[in-house]
């Protein structure tokens, strides 16, 4: 199906968003940490599940992630306890604060699944630092291709952000959803810059 040049409605309780798919087909330049860096990367083997479930929502709340928690435990705990998935926290002063989630399920592909900070580690160089060490771990296993995709409800700088990380956008893509504050699994103040209809 192919959309028509022009406006297309969005039903009211639904979010329209422009997914921004991106890949990296070799290791990039080691892109420097920042300095000094505070954080550590503490591997979650296996990760209970209200554990990650609040870090998804501290990291996603204010873009609107919803996907993980459409999830039944049965299903979450699949993805997340899958020997090919590896889950990471950015840790501070003993706190997670960031999260990394790496698919490893398809043969020699990584899928960058989950990437965030927190809001109060925005602009600190955590996201920087925790990329460097999500390449790192991507390509310590022997894969010919890292994807991520981002979209508009994400943070303003992601896309740059992803393609200063040495990603090229590859794949364009509409994604309609309902509105996760309409249906409770976000606070209906989640996400000021995007109204809700």
């Amino acid at each position: 199906m192919s959309l028509p040049d022009g406006y297309t409605d969005v039903p009211a309780g639904k979010l329209a968003t422009v997914v921004t798919a991106l890949e990296m087909l070799a290791p990039p330049a080691a892109r420097p940490d920042p300095s000094p860096a505070p954080w550590t990367l503490r591997p979650a083997h296996r990760p209970d599940l209200d554990w990650y479930r609040d870090l998804y929502r501290r990291v996603g709340e204010d873009w609107l992630w919803f996907s993980r928690l459409r999830m039944a435990d049965t299903a979450l705990a699949a993805i997340i306890h899958d020997p090919g998935v590896a889950v990471f926290a950015l840790a501070v002063d003993g706190r997670d604060e960031g999260l990394l989630e790496l698919d490893f399920r398809a043969p020699g592909i990584c899928e960058l699944a989950f990437f965030g900070v927190t809001a109060g580690q925005l602009g600190s160089g955590a996201g920087r630092w925790l990329m460097n060490r999500a390449v790192e771990q991507a390509w310590s296993r022997p894969i010919g291709r890292l994807w991520v995709h981002t979209c508009t409800l994400d943070h303003p700088a992601a896309l740059a952000f992803y393609i200063r990380s040495g990603f090229t956008p590859y794949q364009r893509q509409i994604e309609i959803a309902d509105d996760p504050r309409l249906l409770g699994e976000a606070p209906r103040s989640a996400a000021a810059h995007i109204p809700m209809l």
